[in-house]
């Protein structure tokens, strides 16, 4: 009978620790083919994502906790685009391998990272262009319209990315609404744009964006706002009824919440 308390004890405590150390849930990875290898896209949550290209690994906005990222490698490359909590999150920060990584951020979200990454942050303004590790980051601009002081996002403060990943440009809209900047990008393979009321913009704004500028493929990302989940479904009827050439991906990135 000991033995066998014992024993159950210790399932129990496996079945724990199993549990406490168990990556989140999260959607499966997609890849895309590029001239120098494929590019592994992972969503992770809301606005985060984490690229592995050529060797290296490129995270977007850490949020949501470290162990949404369990079992990942550690990033090479940090993108963060903006000052909010669900953008800049020094607690997932702090919960991750990023000793190594090049943390590439507006100047509103320097001030604001712990005194400790200061040495591996890298300023971009928008319109500013670095090339590093073997790919291209340029910053673009993402605002609310009509412009306003008091916006939650304001033109100049926070960074959407374009990253060339071995001939693929890829687009990070971070919080933005439709924005001419946007409408104006060109060659554009992969985009991730955000659709939140209120703020960000709408499903139907954001469709007649992603018409707009024409990628080969969009992820509808960031999608959580006031009133739950934005309606992903409706934006990819609203842009294949217009253009079927376009491929829209939906993937899950709210797994918490099923």
């Amino acid at each position: 009978m000991k033995s066998t308390l014992i024993l159950a004890a210790a399932l129990a405590f496996t079945a724990q620790a199993q549990a406490q150390t168990a990556p989140a849930p999260r959607a499966a990875a997609d890849q895309i083919a590029t001239k120098k290898g494929p590019l592994t896209v992972q969503p992770i949550t809301h606005g985060s994502v984490v690229f592995t290209w050529s060797g290296k690994n490129i995270y977007v906005d850490p949020y949501g906790g470290a162990a949404a990222y369990a079992g990942l490698a550690a990033p090479d490359v940090i993108l963060i685009t903006d000052i909010h909590g669900d953008h800049l999150d020094p607690k997932t920060l702090a919960g991750l391998s990023v000793g190594k990584a090049l943390m590439i951020v507006p100047q509103a979200v320097a001030d604001k990272l712990p005194a400790e990454y200061k040495a591996q942050v890298r300023v971009l303004g928008n319109g500013q262009k670095l090339d590093t590790l073997g790919m291209s980051v340029a910053a673009i601009p993402m605002y609310n319209l009509p412009e306003a002081p008091d916006a939650p996002h304001t033109k100049g403060r926070g960074n959407g990315y374009v990253l060339n990943l071995g001939g693929k440009n890829v687009y990070l809209s971070g919080d933005t609404e439709d924005i001419a900047e946007m409408r104006a990008l060109k060659d554009i393979d992969v985009a991730f744009v955000c659709m939140n009321l209120p703020y960000t913009m709408d499903v139907q704004q954001a469709a007649q964006g992603v018409l707009a500028f024409k990628p080969g493929m969009v992820y509808p990302y960031h999608y959580r706002g006031q009133n739950g989940l934005s309606d992903v479904e409706s934006f990819k009827k609203t842009v294949n009824q217009a253009n079927k050439k376009i491929d829209v991906r939906l993937r899950n990135w709210y797994p918490a919440a099923q």
